[in-house]
């Protein structure tokens, strides 16, 4: 469209209306962007985040296992080891292990009214660690009864994160 004269507007449409009316943006409703160094830090930041939160996430999941070997040797073990010194007398020995609570000792089958343990469990007993749980009868730190731990996340014996029912 052609303007009729040197005074008139472009933007002003046909009688009957503009479909697309021009849109006039004024200077204070004008968008800026983001630069490049804004863009930046908030990658940063994120990293930093993404990066805390990763390395965080195993002491999670380390805290759980550590609960694990706790139930296990505090709860779990607790009632076919009783069972078993009921029907035997006496619990496992060190040398029979937490095997005898699987199959008969040699030569206590007569007494033997087991298995004790669940058919699901394996002999050695794992623990979240991969290691097997450690068996002692009679205990040193339990006198009168039994001990049995787990080496912990170090998996050596005798150190401060041994998990025990002592």
């Amino acid at each position: 469209m052609k303007p009729d004269g040197p005074g008139e507007r472009l933007d002003k449409g046909p009688p009957f209306g503009n479909p697309h009316p021009v849109m006039r943006l004024n200077d204070n409703s004008k968008r800026r962007g983001f630069t490049l160094v804004e863009i930046l830090v908030v990658i940063a930041i994120i990293t930093l985040l993404a990066g805390l939160t990763i390395a965080n996430v195993g002491k999670l999941f380390g805290g759980s296992q550590v609960d694990i070997a706790k139930l296990f040797v505090n709860q779990s073990m607790r009632t076919p080891l009783v069972t078993y010194r009921l029907h035997m007398g006496s619990y496992p020995s060190t040398e029979e292990g937490l095997a005898a609570l699987k199959t008969a000792p040699a030569g206590k089958a007569d007494k033997w009214r087991g298995p004790y343990l669940d058919e699901s469990i394996k002999i050695p007993v794992l623990d979240p660690w991969g290691e097997p749980y450690q068996y002692r009868y009679p205990g040193v730190h339990n006198k009168d009864g039994y001990d049995l731990w787990s080496k912990g996340p170090d998996k050596a014996d005798g150190s401060d994160d041994d998990i025990g029912n002592w």
